[in-house]
Parts: structure tokens; C-alpha cells; sequence
């Protein structure tokens, strides 16, 4: 039976994963694989795919991976997307050649607050590239906006909490209150040090927050008061239409 993420009820987003184990990458503070998934346990509830009848009828746009790795099982993802009017991809890895809408997390795992990926010649199926953002790596995400944003290429901000206040550096720790987030507590940026970090980006208009609001306790969290997924993804369909 498929199990709907509480993160995209309601929002026209509909999640997907046809794979049957944890993706091998292993990001820290993943919360695919964390324990704290919807999912669990796992092995109980992979794959998790929507039935085409339900997607297509309702006029969903599938997002493929929102636990794993499109590359990963890479063939078994593409086949099983094919089902589906609407779908993109997630990943993490730098090999962009999906058949659709692609968004790219660029610095993924070990990667995150040192270096991230970069495309030379992003392909016009890149929807968006995500960095996962917090208030200790603000250069290095400052670096990548203006590396992607120069050309055309959103930057999507995905705000980490994490399970352990260990993983906060010291000095940042204040501005990571534990609060819920959809379904469990983490310890998230609150909203005021939110702010401040977007505020640095306020005149780039390529630049956004996951989430209407990335932290608790300023505005709704849930992708249903987002929309930027919905809109990166038909402005996706139609470049790549273009010639």
C-alpha cells in the first residue's frame, strides 16, 4: 500500500521510491535514513510507488526519490517513471542524463559544508540545484549561487536539522532551537537566524527557500505552501521543448 510523505500532502507533489533498500550513499542527517522516515520500518514499506492510475488522473507530478538516489538502480528508476505523465528525478551525483526535469544536490554526504559539485555546461533538463544549507557554510553556498545563478540555474536552499546538537558547531548552536519539523523533533534553524541568512540573497531572484519558510515557528513548512518544485518543474518541461 502506498504511503503518502506528510511533507507533500496536499500540494499537487506525489513521492516515489522503486527501490527496495536505503540508499548506499549515506548523507548524515538524511532523514531517509535516520530511523525517523515515514517509511519505517523499510523494509516493510520499499518500494513506495503511486499507482499511475491515481498520479495521472489527479494531474500529480511525481517526484522520484524523495528517499534514495535516481542513480541508484538507475534503469529500474527510468522504467518505473515511465508509468507517470509528470515525474522528475533527485540525485545526487553528477551524471544529469534523465528523460526528464532533474535536480541535483550538490553537496551531498561528506560534501557539505567544503565543496560542491559543479556542471560546466548544465544541461537544459536541470531543473534546479539543491545545496543543503546551514549557518556554518554560508561562503561556500554563497560561492555556488553565484556560480549556478550566472547561469540561469536556480539554487534551491534545503535548510538541515539535525537529530544531535553535537553536529552544531558551538557558536551556532543558538540559532538551533529543537522544535518539531512535520513529524519529528530536530534541532532547526529558527526563524530569525532563517531570515537573516536569506536576507543575503533577497535581490536574487533565483535564489529560494524549500519550503515557503525553511525553519518552524515562521510561516508553514509543508510543500503545499511552497510551490517552487511545481513552478521549476514546468518551466523545466518547457526549455527543454525549446530548440
Amino acid at each position: 500500500m502506498y504511503v503518502e510523505n506528510p511533507k507533500t500532502k496536499g500540494s499537487g507533489i506525489l513521492c516515489a521510491i522503486p527501490q527496495k533498500t536505503k540508499c548506499p550513499i549515506g548523507c548524515k542527517d538524511c532523514f531517509f535514513q535516520s530511523g525517523r522516515s515515514y517509511l519505517e520500518p523499510l523494509a516493510d514499506n520499499l518500494p513506495n510507488m503511486p499507482s499511475p492510475s491515481l498520479a495521472n488522473a489527479g494531474g500529480y507530478v511525481i517526484r522520484m526519490n524523495d528517499g534514495n538516489d535516481s542513480n541508484i538502480e538507475r534503469e529500474k528508476v527510468i522504467d518505473a517513471a515511465w508509468e507517470y505523465n509528470d515525474v522528475f528525478y533527485n540525485t545526487s551525483m553528477p551524471n544529469l542524463d534523465f528523460p526528464g526535469p532533474v535536480v541535483l544536490t550538490i553537496n551531498p554526504g561528506d560534501m557539505t559544508d567544503f565543496i560542491y559539485h559543479v556542471i560546466k555546461d548544465p544541461p537544459k533538463n536541470l531543473m534546479f540545484v539543491r545545496f543543503r544549507m546551514n549557518t556554518w557554510n554560508v561562503k561556500m553556498a554563497n560561492d555556488a549561487i553565484l556560480y549556478y545563478t550566472t547561469k540561469g540555474i536556480p539554487v534551491v536552499l534545503t535548510f538541515m536539522a539535525y537529530h544531535s546538537r553535537e553536529s552544531i558547531p558551538k557558536g551556532d548552536r543558538p540559532c538551533y532551537p529543537l522544535q518539531k519539523r512535520t513529524s519529528n523533533e530536530y534541532y532547526a534553524i529558527s526563524a530569525e537566524a532563517w531570515e537573516l541568512v536569506m536576507m543575503r540573497w533577497r535581490n536574487n531572484n533565483l535564489v529560494f527557500s524549500c519550503g515557503k519558510f525553511g525553519c518552524v515557528g515562521h510561516g508553514e513548512n509543508g510543500c503545499r505552501y511552497c510551490g517552487v518544485c511545481l513552478r521549476e518543474y514546468h518551466a523545466t518541461k518547457v526549455r527543454m521543448l525549446e530548440t
